[in-house]
Order: C-alpha cells, then structure tokens, then sequence
C-alpha cells in the first residue's frame, strides 16, 4: 500500500477518538498498584481512517501508524464481517471491540416496548459481531434520560434489559462495556460505579471516555481512580472546554 498520509495528517483530519485496550482484569472496585499492571495498547476507529481508501488499505494504515487495534460499529452483513475479518487479519491488527451505535435509537429504557426488543437484538448482533470479528467488547450506551423516562427509570429499565443479554456475552466471551456519553445518566464516577457493581458480572463493565467526562465538567483522572479495575476500555480524545465541543 503507498500512502503520502503521515500520522500527524491523519490524527489531525480523522475524527477525534482513540481507544486504550486494558488487560482483562477482572471487575471490582480499585485497588492499589502492583507489579503486574495490565499492558496499555492502542487502537482507533475505524472510522478516523481514510474513507478514500479500499478496507484492507486501511487496516494496513492503521498498522503501519502503530496501531494495535481497530474498534467497528455493528454490522448487519456477513459477507461484510468476514471481509472485515480478512482485511485486519491480514493487516496483522485486531478488531478488539463493537460500537453498537444504534443504542441511541434503541434505548433499553424506552417506554416502547417493540424499541427495547429492537435494542436488544441490536446488542445481540453486535455481541455476535465482537465474537466473529475476534475481539472481546461491545461498547454500549445503556439508555438515555429525557423529558418522558426519568433517570431511575433509565436505572433500573437498563439494568434489567442487559441482564437478559449478559448469559450470551458471557457464552461467546464479550463484555458489555459502559460508556459515559451524553445522555444525562451516570453523571458522577460514584454512580457510575454503584451501576456496574450492582450486576455483579464481569462480562459487565465500563468504557469510560476522556473527552466526554471532560466536556461534563468533572475529572477524568478522578473517575479513573474511582472505577478503577471495573474499567475494560478508554477512550482518549480532546475537547475545547470553552467551547464545549470536542476538537480535531
């Protein structure tokens, strides 16, 4: 593959966003350091690299920028998954995890019942992905509060829904990873936590986000230290605090 891209042109023009793959400690609330630390690797998604490009040169890309691996959104295709599957192998980079990017339209804590079922066949599928892609995580928005469904509604109707779903994830082998995002839940590291804990699973953990937490006016080094073990992947990208908007 020849390319005049370097990294720098094109962590500067790609969408912001790279993802931290942890070790896979399992869940529970920090503890101190030890000598055994879990290996800090990189990744990005795929969607930060050049749509211009054919998929396998950019999976190539992405390996030759130093990338260890490459996060997808959910995939309605087969034929399109294996090729996925193919390009990174071939690439000699891993598809370490699934967005189900869907879950803003399909919220688990929807008042729609026929909202919720799609939304769960959405985490299935994308589970399913996660196994068949030969990576080990689902990053999920687990529901989103509005005017219509409280907070403790967005609780206790997520929780419910993901337990239905934690049996498969813990068959194939995937973690269902939390994300903070902006749909006005989990506003603190405390709850964030309290959240995870309570499924008391360990294909249940966090995807906690840098940027996200920053914009939210918190700390990002304070959640870490709070969640702690019970986090299985970071996203790590930077935003304009003035502005309130994530940056390039």
């Amino acid at each position: 593959m020849s390319t005049s891209l370097t990294r720098r042109d094109l962590l500067a023009g790609a969408a912001v966003g790279v993802a931290l793959l942890g070790g896979q400690a399992a869940a529970g609330p920090a503890t101190r350091p030890t000598a055994s630390r879990p290996t800090i690797r990189k990744a990005l998604g795929l969607d930060m690299l050049p749509t211009s490009l054919a998929l396998p040169d950019r999976f190539m890309l992405a390996a030759d920028l130093g990338f260890e691996g490459v996060e997808v959104a959910t995939i309605d295709d087969d034929n399109e998954v294996e090729a996925m599957r193919s390009a990174a192998d071939r690439a000699g980079i891993v598809i370490h995890s699934v967005m189900d990017a869907l879950s803003w339209q399909f919220p688990l804590s929807s008042d729609d019942p026929a909202v919720v079922d799609q939304g769960l066949d959405i985490l299935r599928r994308s589970i399913r992905n996660a196994k068949d892609l030969g990576g080990d995580n689902v990053l999920l928005v687990p529901g989103v509060v509005t005017p219509q469904v409280r907070y403790q509604q967005v609780w206790e109707r997520s929780q419910r829904e993901i337990r239905k779903v934690l049996p498969f994830a813990a068959k194939l082998g995937v973690v269902i990873a939390i994300e903070n995002v902006g749909n006005r839940f989990l506003l603190s590291p405390l709850e964030f936590a309290r959240y995870v804990d309570e499924f008391r699973d360990p294909f249940l953990r966090a995807y906690f986000d840098v940027g996200n937490s920053v914009i939210l006016w918190s700390y990002p080094q304070d959640w870490l230290l709070t969640l702690g073990r019970r986090v299985h992947r970071i996203h790590l990208k930077d935003c304009d605090f003035a502005r309130k908007r994530f940056v390039r």
